[in-house]
């Protein structure tokens, strides 16, 4: 996995990831003075997240390797360092890693308090082979 200038995060759940990511949580604004969260998100070559929606929307910086992004019902979005994903509101959508590269970024979830993510299926074998293709 490439280097990050954070250090890795806590391992993410398997109820809503495919393979090994690791989520370290930057800004958690416990006390509600942003409004927001940020956090650092490694994932190792094939890892993904299931599809899921923010009621907020996201956005994702992203900081390196080469991964992949796709809102249901749209064709997938190669990802690489200094892409940046502004996904809207209630979006459903997923997000992860080459076949054979790891990917980071930093999320950024604004208007924290409008609720939390909503998790959906996985993304299927079958669904992330069609769009995910080898870095070379």
């Amino acid at each position: 996995m490439q280097s990050s200038i954070f250090k890795i995060g806590t391992k993410a759940s398997p109820a809503h990831f495919t393979g090994p990511a690791f989520v370290n949580l930057l800004v958690a604004d416990s006390r509600g003075v942003y409004n927001a969260t940020v956090y650092d998100v490694k994932f190792e070559p094939g890892a993904r997240n299931n599809w899921h929606s923010h009621p907020q929307g996201q956005i994702l910086l992203c900081t390196g390797g080469v991964g992949y992004y796709q809102e249901s019902g749209q064709p997938p979005r190669r990802l690489e360092k200094g892409d940046v994903v502004e996904i809207p509101p209630n979006a459903r959508h997923w997000h992860g890693a080459a076949p054979d590269c790891s990917f980071t970024h930093i999320g950024i979830t604004p208007n924290a308090n409008r609720g939390p993510t909503e998790w959906h299926d996985p993304v299927t074998y079958e669904e992330y082979r069609l769009v995910a293709k080898p870095a070379f």
